[in-house]
Formats: structure tokens, sequence, C-alpha cells
């Protein structure tokens, strides 16, 4: 039985992983309408670290106890559906807001700046709660991430002028610079029509339908598909080799060889590509490359990387025994998830 400390510690964490789970969300909405450029590269950039402390946060979560009990596995659910709902109604009206494409940038960025404070303030309370209860391991977690949140902050701020120079230009000069086809949602667009196979004319409407259904039978198949299509227009925004603002490791150019290869084995299979490149292409360090090559592998099913703990855990509930063994190695050797880990453990005695 879980200790009043930690029932009050996974009562923050819970808080914690709503408002990341409900930015992912808001941080794809403002994405898809912000053009290609700074702001936009900064957006990416902490889009890749929100799903970052998503993860961090649901293995501190599953390394207390944290357990899917009706009641509790209800406040989270609600917790996440109403900060996702939040981020999903503010979408059409965010299209609406101002009386140009400067202007909307510019609101955006100023809620931007709100929904980091807040994010701020949820860490700081996390971090301050735990180390008084003892909890060292969680103080630590959340003064890691509460850092990226202030840098962001600070990014956003830094982008301010310049966006509201963008909407005196557009607004009074006349002098517009709004292009709605470099938008994230533009070129994601673009590159899903270029990366969709040419399917035969002669394929029947009923075996394409089985297809879809049978892959979408695969946890995470049609989030992979998602990526796949995202990988791609970022291939033809920005050429093969990912760019240091794109990758998903922050400052990735300002880090030792040691540094990055602890930070690899959390990436997915995708991220790593991304960063194989980047990393031939900068300083091709024998190190990094090598470790990259040893995590590289077949996932388990397609789209597996993508899933959080609590989604693998889910799925493990209905997989075969072969399945399970394949989860297991694939964790023990690339993401080492303590929660998925003990999960398939369990599922793997009982099969």
């Amino acid at each position: 039985m879980k200790t009043t400390s930690e029932q009050k510690v996974l009562q923050y964490l819970d808080e914690a992983h709503a408002t990341e789970t409900a930015l992912v969300r808001v941080l794809q909405s403002q994405i898809a309408m912000t053009p290609r450029g700074s702001y936009r590269d900064a957006l990416e950039r902490h889009l890749d670290e929100t799903r970052n402390h998503v993860e961090r946060v649901e293995e501190r979560r599953s390394q207390l106890g944290h357990r899917a009990d009706p009641l509790q596995a209800a406040v989270g659910v609600f917790e996440t559906m109403m900060g996702q709902a939040v981020a999903i109604s503010k979408t059409p009206l965010d299209l609406l807001r101002g009386s140009g494409g400067e202007e909307k940038v510019l609101k955006n960025a100023k809620d931007a700046c709100a929904t980091e404070a807040l994010e701020i303030a949820t860490y700081t309370a996390l971090e301050r709660l735990a180390r008084k209860l003892g909890d060292d391991e969680t103080a630590t977690l959340a003064a890691s991430i509460r850092k990226d949140e202030e840098r962001m902050l600070e990014r956003v701020v830094r982008e301010l002028p310049k966006l509201a120079e963008a909407v005196a230009r557009a607004d009074v000069g006349g002098d517009g610079s709004y292009d709605v086809s470099t938008t994230g949602a533009a070129e994601a667009a673009r590159g899903a029509a270029k990366a969709a196979p040419k399917t035969p004319r002669k394929a029947t409407t009923r075996t394409k339908r089985t297809t879809a259904r049978q892959t979408r039978k695969v946890p995470g198949a049609t989030r992979a598909e998602g990526t796949a299509r995202g990988t791609a227009a970022e291939g033809a925004a920005r050429g093969t080799a990912a760019s240091e603002e794109t990758l998903p490791i922050p400052r990735y150019d300002d880090l030792t060889a040691e540094e990055i290869s602890g930070r690899l084995r959390e990436l997915s299979q995708v991220d790593l590509a991304k960063v194989a490149a980047h990393e031939r292409r900068e300083s091709n360090r024998s190190t990094v490359l090598e470790r990259i090559n040893a995590l590289q592998g077949d996932e388990p099913w397609p789209g597996y990387d993508e899933l959080t703990v609590d989604e693998a855990r889910a799925a493990l509930s209905d997989a075969d025994d072969e399945r399970a063994r394949k989860v297991r190695d694939y964790e023990r050797a690339h993401k080492n998830r303590s929660g998925v880990l003990t999960a398939v453990e369990r599922e793997i005695a009982t099969a």
C-alpha cells in the first residue's frame, strides 16, 4: 500500500502529466498554423521535449507504483481529456484570431508564454513538495523539466518583438509576410502526398479497407503512419539531414559524445535515424555512431516507439507470448522503461 507521501507526490505527477499531454496537442495545432522560420523551429523543438517529458513523468509514476485502479484511472483520464479538449477546442478559434496570419501567430505566442508559466509553476510546486517529502528522485526530475520550460519561455519572449513588428508591417503598413503555403499544416500535407504510394487501379475498395483495418489492429500503427508522413514533410522542407533545431536532443551540437550517447536509448527508431544523419554530416564521431548502430533495430510492431508507457502496458494485455518476449527484448536493448518491463514480465509469467 502506498504511503500518504507517495500518494501526494503521485497526485502532483498526475497533474503534470495531464498538463504535458494537453500541451502536445496545443503545440501541434500551433505548428500547423505557423510558417517556416525561427519561431516554428522553437515550437517543433519544444514538441519533442514535451513528448519526452510525458514519457519521463509516466516512468516516474510507474516507479512509484501508479496503478490503473478504477477511481485513480478515471481521475487521470478525466484530467487528460479535459486538457486535450481545451487544446482541441482552441484550434478552430485560433484560426479566427486576429485580422491576419501575422496576428494569429503573435497571439498564439502570447498564449505560449502563459502556458509555459503554468508549466513552470507546476514543476516548481512538484519539486518543492517532493523534496519536502524526501523524494529526491522526483524532485530532480521536476527540476530538470522545469529548466526546459524556463528555456522555452525565454525563447518565446525573445520572439515576441519580431512577431509584433510583423503585425505592424502587415496590418498598418500593408506589407504582409504570412505565407500559408509554408505553414506546418501545408508542408505536412505536401509531404504526405509525395510519400503516399501509388495504388494500382485494379485494387478493389474491399481490399483497401481490409488492409487498413488489419494495420490499425496493431497499437501505434496509425500513429506510425502519421510519423512517416511528418518525416516526409520535414525532408521536403529541410533536406535529408535534420538541422540541430529539429533534432530530438536539445542543444545537440553543444553536447559531448558521452552526453549524447547517454540520451540515445530513449529515442525512437525514426529519431535515431535523424541523429545519425546529422552526426555523420557535422561531427562524424565514432562513439556516437557506434552507439546509434547498436540501438537501431526492428520495433516489436510498427509504431511501437511512439507509444507511451501506459499505452504500451495496455497493448501488452492483448499480446501473445511471442510478442511479449519481443517487447521485453526490445525494451531491454533500447528504451529500458521499468514500467513496461514490469508489465511484460508479468504477462510472460502468467502466459
